[in-house]
């Protein structure tokens, strides 16, 4: 056999189909995303006893610094794998900002150092890399900004033909960052929700990979690789209690997911991580439904500066309420003002500059931490996921002028006020 046919038979051996995730129904792996039976959505199913054969602490020690060093557990063929070396980001102690917060055991697991800066190249690693093996020519999406940039940056690599839709009020430091990679870029009058509907019409149409459309059941587990990494690096533990941006609502599912397939493989002790769900105040959905009792999610028109976060109708809210309810977690939303307060404070504290949505989880945990919903002593990691500088315009008005002066030791003490 050769090595493309080792490695398409060994992931044939671990993948079982796909399922959906309301009537249990399952399909052969394919580009699909709804359940023809009741409409839900499918997600890929794995055959563990086959993958504790191909997977152990000492083969992942074993593997690339990054996402790839766990593909047993992810849905691609090693032959067909598009990598920009995203993945095993730092995970770091924050012993000042807990300080202030009043947590003695405070983690940051930096996402903001991807090759384009945020958390989205996992998941478009994995769908770029799976609409390679499915023979796709084009590969596209629906971003808010975060995911345009990997779509592009990765789409290029591969070969394929990126094109990228974004709502026309973007930050104009996102739309640069898309634009430098060069896809085809499309700004459509309307918020993140309008430009995903118009997507999933043209999915039906063209025969093109939408990442997080008709390719989403395999784009959505890269972010479990945000669950491994912490447990690994953790010293193969889960975490006690973690604090996840929530947009979609995937991300938070998926860092779940990947802490029980840990210790469902027994690579892990018995999970009992608490997740706790982090939003924008103009974009709270899940936050709302969860703070008011309610099960069902009300979309909503989102008005945020966390752009990123800002999906009124989060197609995995609901999964994501769940699981923040049965593990004991907690949820808030927060102010505009507050969302910048945070990235300061992080900046300060721990010199990481964040975008709106880390100000969103940072802000998150301190009202939690103020709140007592946070254990002062539990192991606590926050989900930083992009980079500061896509998102400047969020905090330079609140950003004092520095003095212009002359070149003169006397202009530096005038300033210095000695």
């Amino acid at each position: 056999m050769t090595t493309a046919a080792i490695s398409r038979a060994a992931t044939a051996a671990r993948l079982k189909g796909l399922k959906c995730r309301e009537c249990g129904a399952v399909v052969p792996i394919g580009p699909a995303y709804v359940c023809e039976e009741c409409f839900g959505p499918l997600e890929v199913i794995y055959d563990y006893d086959e993958i504790r054969r191909q997977m152990t602490r000492e083969s992942v020690a074993k593997g690339p610094r990054s996402i790839w060093r766990y593909l047993p557990l992810l849905p691609v063929s090693e032959d067909c794998i598009v990598t920009l070396h995203e993945g095993m980001t730092p995970l770091v102690p924050a012993p000042r900002l807990g300080k202030e917060l009043g947590l003695r055991n405070l983690w940051i697991k930096n996402d903001a150092v991807n090759p384009t800066y945020s958390f989205k190249d996992r998941v478009v690693a994995c769908a770029v890399s799976r609409a390679k093996e499915f023979g796709f020519e084009t590969v596209s999406c629906a971003s808010t900004g975060n995911l345009g940039c990997s779509v592009a940056a990765f789409g290029g690599v591969s070969g394929m033909k990126p094109v990228v839709f974004i709502p026309h009020d973007l930050e104009p430091s996102k739309i640069a960052g898309i634009g430098s990679y060069s896809p085809t870029l499309i700004a459509v009058e309307g918020n993140y929700d309008d430009v995903n509907r118009l997507c999933a019409e043209i999915s039906a149409t063209k025969k093109w990979a939408f990442v997080n459309i008709n390719l989403r059941p395999f784009y959505s587990e890269g972010s479990k690789t945000l669950g491994y990494e912490v447990a690994e690096q953790l010293g193969w533990r889960a975490p006690d209690h973690v604090v996840v941006p929530i947009a979609s609502g995937s991300l938070l599912c998926k860092v779940y997911k990947g802490l029980h397939e840990l210790e469902t493989l027994g690579l892990i002790g018995p999970v009992k991580t608490r997740v706790s769900g982090a939003q924008g105040l103009g974009c709270s959905p899940v936050a709302t439904a969860f703070l008011g009792n309610k099960d069902e999610i009300v979309p909503v028109k989102p008005n945020t500066i966390a752009k990123s976060l800002a999906i009124g109708n989060p197609a995995d809210g609901p999964y994501a309420l769940d699981i923040i309810r049965k593990t004991g977690g907690s949820a808030a939303g927060i102010s505009d003002d507050d969302i910048v307060t945070a990235i300061k404070l992080l900046a300060r504290t721990e010199g990481i500059f964040t975008e709106t949505a880390g100000g969103v989880t940072i802000g998150t945990l301190a009202k939690l931490a103020r709140e007592g919903k946070i254990g002062k002593d539990e192991v606590t990691v926050a989900y930083i996921t992009g980079n500061g500088y896509k998102t400047q315009e969020a905090i330079v008005p609140t950003l004092p002028k520095p003095p212009v002066i002359k070149p003169t030791v006397k202009d530096v003490e005038a300033v210095l006020g000695r």
